[in-house]
């Protein structure tokens, strides 16, 4: 099992490395840069020049990719060009809005998909399974925008009960937290809740028809016992497999709800980076966003192993 492990934890690092080197390659082709876009439309060859020879913009490709790697793996982020502020503070000031409404989020999404998942297994082909698999398609096909929209149109125009912005401030009280987080956290929730809601029915569904699952149920085990005792764990692998692409997904596709809600998040910082041709704010956010999708999937992969008796002792 560990040299398994091992091995997934290598293949991330490797993984983590050809992110860079795509990101940093994906940067150099942007058209423009930021010298440009500093100087704007009334810019001479000789200043954007000076300019570009002062920012550093004219070193080789490749002296700049392991200068910004060799930062990377020590933790500096590098000047924003556009700011001259250190990039980490402008993502630290950011961060922390993005991972509050992801956890928040995954704290009341996870457990309701599971719980939601299991109860339309026990009554698959019924009419609570019928329900849930219309309204889980529902959400879907229904773009997250168009959620956080309605929710804003009824709860927050309509009846008043929260508001339309997510800003916080540090002197709220938890009331007035709540009321500011409730719409976006709901939306975001909603958008990944039916994905692992039907991973998780399926998969314990598909159990369910395996022989062992067959006599059990023939001994009389009660079907709540089967399912949480014996289906469960040996359906955790692909459930845990989407949990962690939504959870990634909570992280790094938030744009659309933080747009929408008025939330200061990390992804909006991208977008303005991207506006802006701030190429090391740009590749901070994208290396963070890799870096938290492939650290997710590793730990759904490890997870798995361990879940999976076949492979915590191979033969």
């Amino acid at each position: 099992m560990y040299r398994i492990i091992l091995t997934r934890l290598a293949q991330g690092l490797l993984t983590l490395l050809l992110a860079s080197i795509i990101i940093f390659g994906a940067t150099e082709i942007l058209p423009g840069d930021v010298a440009e876009a500093i100087l704007g439309q009334s810019r001479t060859d000789e200043a954007l020049a000076a300019l570009r020879e002062e920012m550093g913009l004219n070193r080789p490709a490749i002296v700049r990719y392991f200068d910004w790697l060799g930062g990377m793996v020590q933790g500096d982020l590098g000047t924003s060009l556009a700011t001259k502020r250190p990039v980490a503070d402008m993502i630290e000031s950011r961060m922390w809005n993005t991972l509050r409404l992801a956890l928040l989020a995954a704290a009341i999404s996870v457990p309701l998909s599971l719980a939601l998942g299991l109860w339309s297994a026990m009554r698959a082909g019924g009419k609570v399974d019928k329900t849930l698999a219309m309204t889980t398609l529902a959400l879907i096909a229904v773009p997250e925008f168009f959620i956080g929209l309605i929710l804003m149109k009824v709860f927050a125009v309509e009846l008043k009960w929260f508001s339309a912005s997510a800003n916080t401030r540090p002197y709220f009280d938890f009331w007035q937290n709540f009321r500011a987080l409730a719409l976006p956290v709901a939306t975001l929730s909603f958008a990944v809740l039916a994905h692992m809601m039907r991973m998780t029915r399926s998969s314990v569904i598909n159990i369910f028809t395996s022989p062992y699952m067959e006599m059990a149920a023939l001994k009389g085990l009660p079907k709540r016992r089967l399912v949480v005792l014996h289906a469960l764990p040996n359906a955790l692998s692909p459930i845990l497999t989407v949990i962690a692409l939504n959870l990634s997904y909570m992280v790094s596709g938030v744009i659309i709800v933080e747009t929408v809600f008025g939330v200061p998040g990390l992804t909006r910082l991208l977008v303005d980076g991207v506006t802006l041709r701030d190429i090391p704010l740009i590749q901070a956010c994208a290396m963070i966003f890799g870096a938290v999708y492939i650290l997710l999937n590793l730990l759904a992969d490890v997870l798995s192993i361990m879940a999976n008796p076949r492979l915590r002792y191979p033969k």
